[in-house]
């Protein structure tokens, strides 16, 4: 069914931010904000883009039945896998090659959903 690729994303997003939201919390109560540039990053691309992905597949039946679809997926979450704990890594000094890394699959990611929308449009089609 098409509406499975949209609901990995928003099952996805929900999970970040649940995550992300934690986070927060634990940096609140231990007043230690050190980290919020990762925080961040979790909530931005892990929850907001990640469901706007979602609902562009939920409306856009031609594109979430398309290869790209599972590849936008995956691509898009390794992003935010590398990228959030490569922030980390740079923020206390232990190098900045995976936030690179994970800078690079974000705009890969961003990239792809380009192309697929200009591919796709908008909204479900009939044939």
């Amino acid at each position: 069914m098409t509406n499975r690729i949209a609901t990995r994303f928003y099952a996805t997003a929900t999970i970040f931010a649940l995550v992300g939201m934690a986070w927060g919390i634990q940096m609140s109560a231990t007043q230690d904000h050190t980290l919020s540039p990762a925080h961040g990053h979790l909530n931005l691309i892990g929850f907001v883009v990640m469901a706007v992905f979602g609902t562009y597949y939920a409306l856009s039946a031609n594109a979430a039945a398309s290869k790209l679809a599972s590849i936008h997926y995956f691509l898009t979450l390794a992003a935010v896998v590398v990228l959030v704990p490569g922030i980390v890594m740079a923020i206390t000094g232990s190098g900045e090659v995976l936030a690179k890394i994970g800078s690079v699959l974000a705009l890969a990611a961003m990239a792809l959903f380009a192309f697929v929308v200009l591919r796709n449009g908008v909204g479900s089609r009939t044939a």
